[in-house]
């Protein structure tokens, strides 16, 4: 059995291929990546993969039972990237395709809807087996501003009071690993998020206690929050795209309470907590 792995180089793929290293041999893993000398040092086979390049993919895949497919990060292009490795998967044979959605995908106002909806119509046109991890927000998506508001004295936003049931990027690597590791998961869909949720609210006054600084969440409207990201930096679709993500959020979109995320760790998952404290370490 041969376990290949997108993205493997990315933030997630690199602790899905070391958490598939402690249930599954490294001989039965390949590490697919766009530049394999970055996943050199991942102890395990390495193959050249772009999503982008379709005929260099069904090459790459030959001998391949099991595909975990992480969502490509080029939003606009993903429908397209997404179709090119399901396509080349059914040419090389591939048996099972593991795919990272969206939470609520049928549901959800978020913006980047779209590109899954249309990759989940693509693997149930390819007749390949295919199961549905629907993640929900990654922690870190907010941990990361952490610094940012200790230094300018307030958590900026446009979540209002939303609800998030985030879980750290390693709870959602475990579970990717678990899952593709034991085929009784073969067609499934599973929507995965934290244990407890909380409102960047709560954030600001958990990122409060663990400094001993006073910082409160400020609450803007979408456009005010876009234009102070792109003051401080940010390409301006990436501003906009996050104070939109913001409102999807107030509307509780970043919301589950179905816990299925731990009961496929077998343990609870990461709290905010937590993570605040890996953000400040």
């Amino acid at each position: 059995m041969k376990i290949a792995v997108t993205g493997s180089t990315g933030q997630l793929g690199r602790i899905v291929v070391e958490e598939l290293k402690k249930r599954v041999s490294n001989e039965s893993i390949v590490a697919l990546a766009r530049n394999i000398e970055k996943a050199s040092g991942l102890g395990v086979e390495t193959r050249e993969f772009d999503y982008s390049k379709p005929e260099i993919l069904v090459e790459a895949l030959k001998g391949i039972d099991r595909l975990l497919l992480i969502s490509g990060s080029e939003l606009g292009q993903r429908t397209q990237q997404h179709s090119n490795v399901i396509n080349a998967a059914k040419e090389a044979g591939i048996k099972w395709i593991v795919y990272t959605s969206l939470l609520h995908l049928n549901d959800t106002t978020l913006n980047l809807a779209g590109e899954h909806i249309e990759t989940e119509k693509a693997l149930k046109a390819s007749g390949i087996e295919y199961t549905l991890l629907r993640n929900g927000w990654y922690s870190e998506n907010y941990t990361a501003s952490v610094p940012g508001a200790i230094g300018g004295g307030t958590f900026l936003g446009s979540a209002a009071n939303g609800k998030i049931s985030s879980a750290a990027r390693v709870d959602y690597a475990e579970a990717a690993a678990i899952v593709i590791a034991d085929e009784d998961n073969k067609g499934k869909t599973y929507e995965l998020a934290g244990d407890e949720f909380y409102t960047l609210t709560d954030l600001s006054a958990e990122i409060s206690k663990q400094t001993g600084k006073n910082i409160p969440y400020n609450n803007l409207a979408e456009e005010e929050y876009a234009n102070i990201l792109k003051n401080i930096g940010l390409p301006e679709e990436f501003a906009d795209a996050l104070a939109n993500w913001d409102v999807s959020a107030s509307r509780d979109d970043l919301f589950d309470d179905s816990r299925q995320l731990s009961r496929i760790l077998g343990r609870s998952t990461t709290t905010i907590a937590d993570s605040v404290k890996i953000a400040l370490s």
